[in-house]
């Protein structure tokens, strides 16, 4: 006996507007057909701003919370050696002197909290620069050293010490990576070959204290010199575990902290894809084809000053990429988890188009709960001929469903500055019609939790505020109770001896639907 459930509430909420090309969506599987263990790159690494921000209290606070919710093991940050870290200095008679207390206070609360550390060396100690060039509000150096043998002791000592506090096994388990992307000269003011140097300096470090550490790069912009990488390393034996690199789904410009170019959202519905697919491909075709590929950064836009990044439509943004690339890379290190990030200053702005999947005050964007989703889905994959969701089983015949629409919505002339500060009430689609069978007979529990407009949706209720630039405890706290990620929708039913279960959802664009349904106790 098949179930017809009905979301009367659900289809009151959808917009009077005209339907933008509606057509019903059918997603059939059958509980029985497991394709294999469901592929956890999304949740492998997170990122943040800078190391020294790590020691802040509220940031801890976020970081534990997004742990427990999205179950992130890693996470990776810029300025991890400078001078706010209080790293390296040479005293008045010109000895050199290494702390790393400061990192050693940021590592233990990572470590406790169960995030490992995707070690990012850089950026240059003042004291070991060859020049005063820097970049971002808290002024990283972005110069080669004067002498590459001193940089080279920096992160042997750096890696002997981590050794000596948490043990071999535990930094074996770490990922190293050489700078951030050196590619663009605002982040390096050398060369490639110097960098290749740096690189090969950091390389030699690591591995003299264990040849079983993992050290990779080059962590550039664009995804780009991967097969430069693998070729220097190839030539000259030196040591690469991984490759890492970044993409952003705009197509213009870089470093924009304020947003005053206009940044426009890829009309390429493979954006950011297909630069990891065309990675994976150059990697196979090289001396080392089965190194791991990490997406160090990623995300829509590479602003912290881009309001896509605080819109309803992010999250469905987020599953469509990670669907796309699917195994092609071991990680996809979205960028960042929270807006307590600094590299253009301390914001002014309660919302900012900040990069980070939380605002200052913690109150969880759309996109947080892409990544909650995920993490609520069974550790076994489904069959699913569907391009736009995951089905999920468990151990316990409990089965999981994450399934939404991706519409890029932007209008041709118009950039994200301007048109995702709006209220933009989503349009119909039709509907999503699910279909199961094999399920084992008997009363489960359904539970149905949103993404969308006005679900889960802060960003919109703050423009209803009048967005304000400051938010009194009062509204943080109104905010909040906006998005928890709850179940809208729970109930039981009951699967008939035919093992088959179907229910319609309502769709609009860029909606995001998690179904749970978990045999009752």
């Amino acid at each position: 006996m098949q179930l017809k459930t009905l979301l009367p509430t659900l289809a009151a909420a959808l917009m009077t507007l005209p339907a933008a090309q509606a057509q019903d969506r059918t997603i059939a599987i059958d509980a029985r057909a497991v394709q294999g263990p469901l592929n956890q790159m999304h949740k492998l690494v997170i990122g943040a701003g800078r190391a020294n921000e790590g020691l802040r209290a509220d940031w801890q606070q976020q970081l534990a919370e997004i742990k427990r919710d999205a179950g992130f093991q890693y996470i990776r940050m810029h300025g991890l050696l400078t001078d706010d870290m209080g790293v390296y200095k040479v005293d008045a008679q010109g000895k050199e002197q290494y702390n790393f207390q400061y990192i050693d206070a940021l590592y233990d609360y990572l470590l406790g909290i169960g995030v490992k550390p995707f070690v990012e060396l850089g950026f240059m100690p003042a004291a070991m620069a060859s020049g005063d060039k820097t970049i971002f509000w808290w002024k990283g150096n972005v110069t080669p050293p004067r002498s590459y043998e001193k940089w080279e002791t920096l992160i042997r000592k750096l890696t002997e010490h981590w050794t000596e506090r948490y043990g071999a096994e535990e930094v074996a388990s770490w990922y190293f990576e050489v700078w951030n992307e050196p590619n663009l000269d605002g982040f390096w003011a050398g060369t490639q070959d110097e960098y290749f140097k740096l690189y090969a300096h950091a390389a030699r470090a690591i591995k003299s204290v264990n040849p079983r550490y993992r050290v990779g790069g080059p962590a550039t912009a664009g995804a780009a010199w991967i097969p430069e990488l693998i070729a220097y390393a190839g030539k000259n034996q030196t040591p690469l575990d991984f490759v890492s690199t970044h993409s952003y789904g705009v197509n213009q410009g870089f470093l924009d902290e304020f947003g005053t170019t206009g940044t426009v959202l890829s009309t390429d519905e493979w954006a950011v894809s297909n630069d990891v697919l065309k990675n994976r491909k150059e990697i196979a075709a090289s001396g080392m084809p089965k190194l791991e590929l990490h997406y160090t950064e990623w995300s829509s836009s590479y602003t912290p000053s881009d309001p896509s990044h605080d819109s309803y439509h992010q999250a469905a943004y987020i599953l469509n990429k990670l669907k796309q690339i699917g195994p092609a890379a071991q990680s996809m290190s979205y960028w960042v988890f929270t807006d307590i990030f600094e590299e253009a200053g301390p914001r002014f702005e309660a919302f900012h188009g900040g990069f980070g999947l939380m605002n200052t005050q913690g109150i969880k964007k759309p996109a947080y709960f892409a990544y909650q989703f995920l993490n609520q889905l069974g550790a076994r994959e489904l069959k699913n001929a569907d391009q736009k969701s995951f089905a999920t089983v468990d151990d316990k015949g409990n089965l999981g469903l994450l399934v939404w629409d991706y519409t890029h919505t932007l209008p041709e002339k118009v950039n994200n500055q301007q048109y995702f500060i709006k209220d933009l009430p989503a349009r119909a689609k039709g509907k999503f019609k699910v279909s199961v069978k094999g399920m084992q007979p008997g009363a489960y529990s359904l539970s149905i939790a949103q993404v969308g407009y006005r679900q889960n949706d802060a960003f919109t209720a703050y423009i209803g505020m009048g967005s304000p630039k400051q938010l009194t405890r009062q509204q943080v706290a109104a905010l909040k109770a906006t998005a928890t990620g709850k179940p809208s929708q729970q109930r039981q039913v009951r699967v008939g001896s035919d093992g088959s279960f179907s229910t319609e959802l309502p769709m609009r664009e860029n909606d995001v639907y998690l179904l749970k349904l978990s045999k009752a106790k």
